[in-house]
């Protein structure tokens, strides 16, 4: 589809992930760069309104120089689709590619940084076990650990488990640095901020219309999204979500599923 669409010099909207292998995202990101016309990577969780926040707190330099950065979703098992694809990694690029894409975008947005090796433990133990697909079980992880080293020096964690429903929140992001800590829960909708040298903590609720939380699914920032492509399109702006940004998330998502079968870390130099 892709390769009719950016054929035209219409402005595109691509959902996340950007491709499902790091071949096809390169493909993709090398037709985007030689068009005039908008190609912009649907990564939503960067306009939930509380993550917003935690951006513009590090970039104020609130939490000092970042040194780590931890990111938490506990939540349910995939839900049913189409044909179950997503119940198989051959159609998703895996977990990690498909569904964490947005964390490692995170990751690259808050740390303002490349990452260069990726460490991760993850499995299938509780989902999905019991299902049958054409007569195949199922085999995408449900669970995991994902360390990434950025070239600032600076490192960041996934801490992934799809049978976590009993949760008070569903995402939990951490970013420390040498001045102090700011974090954000959702849906929550709740930022902490936390000063090293007063050791001052306080306890933000950040408000979102509840039209656009009816509207816009992830905490109304489906919506916002809509809104911020909308205006890139009328003005002639950049998009703010490159295809290089679609990338290199599936392409952290490959190495940490790379790491996960072979044991090892992954140098993102050997698959970029």
């Amino acid at each position: 589809m892709l390769d009719d669409v950016l054929e035209t010099d219409l402005p595109v909207l691509v959902e996340k992930p950007l491709c499902t292998t790091i071949e096809d995202a390169r493909y993709v990101a090398d037709r985007a760069e030689r068009r005039d016309a908008l190609v912009w990577v649907g990564m939503e969780y960067r306009y939930m309104a509380p993550v917003a926040r935690l951006v513009e707190e590090v970039r104020k330099g609130t939490a000092g120089r970042l040194r780590m950065l931890a990111i938490r979703e506990h939540r349910f098992p995939f839900l049913r689709k189409v044909a179950d694809w997503n119940r198989f990694a051959r159609n998703t690029g895996g977990t990690f590619v498909e569904k964490c894409c947005h964390f490692f975008d995170l990751m690259r947005l808050i740390l303002a940084s490349e990452p260069v090796r990726v460490y991760a433990s993850g499995a299938q133990d509780v989902n999905h076990l019991d299902e049958r697909v054409d007569g195949q079980v199922p085999d995408i992880r449900d669970n995991g650990f994902v360390v990434v080293d950025f070239e600032s020096g600076a490192r960041a964690l996934l801490d992934l488990c799809m049978f976590a429903e009993g949760s008070r929140n569903e995402q939990e992001i951490c970013a420390t640095g040498d001045g102090g800590k700011i974090e954000c829960f959702l849906p929550e909708s709740s930022v902490v901020i936390g000063d090293r040298r007063t050791r001052e903590v306080r306890t933000e609720t950040i408000a979102v219309d509840e039209a656009i939380l009816r509207t816009g699914a992830h905490h109304g920032s489906t919506f916002v999204l809509h809104q911020r492509l909308r205006a890139a399109i009328l003005d002639g702006g950049p998009p703010e979500v490159s295809a290089r940004d679609g990338l290199l998330a599936v392409a952290m998502g490959a190495a940490a599923e790379r790491s996960i079968a072979e044991g090892r870390p992954i140098e993102l130099a050997e698959l970029l």
